[in-house]
């Protein structure tokens, strides 16, 4: 059976400048930085957790064609490839306003959730990062999502 994840991917449209967001921005780790000549393998993690890692990988050969390729920046560029991390925090709040310091630019300030206070950003590329706090409570369920949904659309 699986036991964990150990890496994710996000497609990123440049290395280097994933590197200065997730790096120099989020507070990310370097775990691997491999040339393998085809590809270069650059994954990060967050320092207290080195074991899931996510991969910063432009889109490309040879893991897509081409073509492929080239429609998946225009996705990621539009930012249509949905949420491709989420991370908690204890205190979101605090982290919102450490992370706005630092030039991060949010596309929502931490709010109150079914689930807990969230807040969300995209990366320099587009894609969708959430941050949470998650509350202490019990899951979240039917009526609490249809309450939220109910909420978001108004």
């Amino acid at each position: 059976m699986l036991t964990d994840i150990g890496i994710h991917g996000i497609y990123v449209l440049d290395q280097e400048e994933a590197l200065d967001f997730y790096v120099g921005k989020l507070g990310l780790e370097v775990t691997s930085d491999v040339d393998m000549g085809f590809m270069r393998w650059l994954t990060v993690a967050l320092p207290s957790d080195p074991d899931r890692q996510i991969l910063l990988e432009v889109p490309g050969p040879p893991a897509v064609s081409a073509d492929d390729a080239a429609r998946i920046r225009d996705l990621v560029t539009k930012g249509a490839m949905g949420a491709v991390a989420m991370f908690n925090t204890d205190d979101c709040h605090a982290t919102y306003a450490a992370l706005r310091a630092r030039g991060v630019e949010f596309t929502q300030e931490p709010v109150q959730q079914p689930y807990g206070i969230d807040c969300a950003l995209r990366d320099p590329f587009g894609n969708h990062i959430r941050i949470t706090q998650p509350t202490e409570t019990a899951p979240i369920t039917e009526d609490d999502l249809a309450r939220w949904q109910a909420g978001s659309q108004n």
